[in-house]
């Protein structure tokens, strides 16, 4: 796997923690064993748009006062949502 940022062919793919803001900015919670990228080169850790969007995206379908500070990525994803779709997003 190439790494973005120094495009080396030595990236693998991870499970990394991520600290997030609660889309109300309420709080910050810490996710853990979010899908990433990691570059044993430049040393950077990234998350890619497509896990971003499915996070954020997330975030907005459930009841986040129902989540703890930290949890897996996971159990994010296992949240029951109250709404079907985010009607937030703008798809061009």
């Amino acid at each position: 796997m190439q790494c973005k940022w120094c495009q080396s062919e030595q990236a693998v793919e991870s499970r990394e923690p991520a600290y997030w803001e609660l889309p109300d900015g309420t709080r910050a919670v810490e996710i853990q064993k979010v899908p990433s990228i990691k570059c044993p080169d430049c040393h950077i850790v990234y998350i890619e748009e497509d896990q971003i969007e499915k996070i954020e995206t997330q975030f907005m379908l459930i009841d986040t006062k129902k989540l703890g500070a930290k949890f897996t990525f996971n159990e994010l994803m296992e949240q029951p949502t109250l709404l079907k779709k985010n009607y937030f997003t703008v798809k061009e």
